[in-house]
């Protein structure tokens, strides 16, 4: 029996990969925070799908828990053919005004849980010659962005990452795939404290559409999939803007803060 591992699995964008997952027949090993709402979409999906559903009550912004969970699935003998890294957040603001905790904290998460998941998880898959993986990261990747210089730092790493990995991996049976959404309509707004930002205003694209789209390259075996015609071109023009200083003013104004009503 082989497993699907979903990381930050208890909202947004990740439980709606588990809702499809579990639709298309995937067991699945679902990890994040909070144990009630774990427990509720494992009842959930076993009730409505013909699968299983493993639970790990872990905060992957803590260092080494992603060996935890690796031997976790080793000591319960559970095969993980395809891992999701999605758990991840951000914090909107000045660089100088937040707290420094709270960046080595966003880090641990964005990116080292992600790369420590890869690394553990990959080197069974090679063997096997199968194995999907999907990194979730963000169109914020794709330019500096002010008032939010770490995060958006932290998902370049995640997208140069995940294309270098995909390149190693040709011809071994395993893909990496980046899906890189816009503001989506998820708790990850509220937060990253970032209610005033101009690009949260408006209509979002909805979690369960960005989802079956990172889902449905993942499994194709896709490079990248960037949901929606807004972000695809904002993701376009970053990578033609003749200038990096007309892409950072652009990308200021994207961002900038607008005043509360």
């Amino acid at each position: 029996m082989q497993y699907a591992i979903i990381t930050g699995a208890s909202s947004g964008i990740g439980l709606e990969l588990a809702s499809i997952m579990a639709e298309k027949g995937h067991h699945l090993i679902l990890v994040a925070r909070r144990e009630d709402r774990l427990l509720a979409l494992k009842t959930k999906l076993e009730s409505q799908f013909n699968i299983k559903v493993m639970i790990v009550v872990m905060d992957l912004s803590i260092p080494n828990q992603a060996k935890i969970l690796y031997q976790y699935c080793i000591d319960q003998n559970l095969t993980v053919n395809c891992l999701v890294n999605n758990a991840g957040y951000g914090d909107y603001g000045q660089f100088d005004i937040c707290k420094l905790e709270t960046y080595q904290n966003m880090l641990q998460l964005n990116i080292m849980a992600l790369t420590d998941l890869t690394a553990l998880f990959l080197d069974g898959m090679k063997k096997r010659k199968s194995g999907r993986i999907l990194n979730v990261g963000s169109i914020a990747a794709f330019q500096p962005i002010p008032n939010f210089s770490v995060y958006a730092a932290s998902k370049a790493y995640v997208m140069q990452f995940t294309e270098a990995l995909n390149y190693e991996l040709r011809g071994s049976g395993v893909t990496v795939t980046l899906l890189s959404p816009g503001v989506t309509e998820t708790g990850f707004v509220a937060r990253a404290n970032m209610q005033n930002a101009a690009n949260a205003k408006g209509k979002l694209m909805d979690a369960y559409s960005v989802a079956l789209q990172g889902y449905q390259a993942m499994m194709q075996g896709k490079l990248n999939v960037t949901p929606g015609w807004k972000n695809q071109l904002i993701t376009f023009g970053s990578r033609t803007m003749p200038s990096r200083e007309m892409l950072l003013r652009i990308s200021a104004i994207i961002l900038k803060e607008t005043k509360a009503k």
